[in-house]
């Protein structure tokens, strides 16, 4: 693995568990964090059906501007690596669909649990990680709260979260779920049922933004909503410094 500094932005090297080779992690570290002298904590930004495109090296970048490490692994590396692209035209999403049926979610979770691991190890790390994940990743940030040892996960608008509820009762660290009440990617009764599984399982914090559509928080997005996405950026700050310090 490729060491990190304090003014690191680039990719680091990972090993996949399954012995099928190695994929690559955007990562950013905070630019102060030789100047406190203290270990941070990191941050495992998971991936849309874009890829590690623009919006996801924001995120990580805001991340670090937080105080944390941030990366975001290439999920996508046993299809096709270093996939980046929008939202922004037909093409593009017939591309991020073909990619996410094709795309192995059980391996995904496999390379999540490595990156963990990975960051738990890095350079300035003080061995505490979160995921963050959006879309594909929030569905992703949920499985890992139920097959993971992360310390906290959060979910934004996470798609087929309804079919994940009889995990729930695995889980053993926060798990925060953000949920659009427009989401064209989740309707209603999916969303109710996400609400009535977390009832009464005190890791599980939900909320659910009145109407804002799927990908509010996505920078740049087509569907962005800046109050929408503010508030719900505030909660999993909160929540970041609760299990990250």
């Amino acid at each position: 693995m490729t060491e990190v500094n304090s003014t690191t932005t680039g990719r680091i090297e990972i090993e996949a568990t399954d012995g099928s080779g190695g994929f690559r992690a955007y990562i950013v570290t905070p630019k102060d964090a030789a100047a406190k002298h203290a270990p941070v904590g990191a941050v495992v930004v998971i991936q849309e059906i874009f890829g590690i495109n623009d919006a996801m090296r924001a995120t990580c970048h805001e991340l670090a501007e937080m105080g944390y490490i941030a990366l975001c692994p290439d999920l996508f590396w046993r299809i096709e690596p270093g996939v980046d692209i929008t939202d922004k035209s037909k093409a593009e999403w017939d591309k991020a669909f073909a990619l996410m049926n094709a795309f192995d979610q059980d391996k995904g979770i496999e390379d999540l649990q490595a990156t963990v691991a990975a960051a738990r190890k890095l350079p300035g790390c003080n061995g505490r990680v979160a995921t963050v994940g959006f879309c594909l990743g929030g569905r992703l940030a949920v499985m890992m709260a139920t097959r993971s040892d992360a310390d906290l996960n959060v979910s934004y608008y996470g798609v087929a979260l309804d079919k994940l509820v009889s995990e729930f009762a695995g889980i053993r660290h926060k798990l925060l779920i953000h949920m659009a009440e427009n989401d064209e990617f989740a309707n209603q009764a999916a969303r109710m049922a996400v609400l009535a599984g977390a009832k009464d399982k005190p890791e599980i914090e939900t909320h659910v933004y009145p109407a804002v559509q799927h990908a509010f928080a996505r920078v740049n997005g087509v569907h962005y909503d800046r109050r929408a996405a503010t508030i719900a950026n505030g909660r999993t700050a909160e929540a970041l410094v609760a299990a990250l310090g």
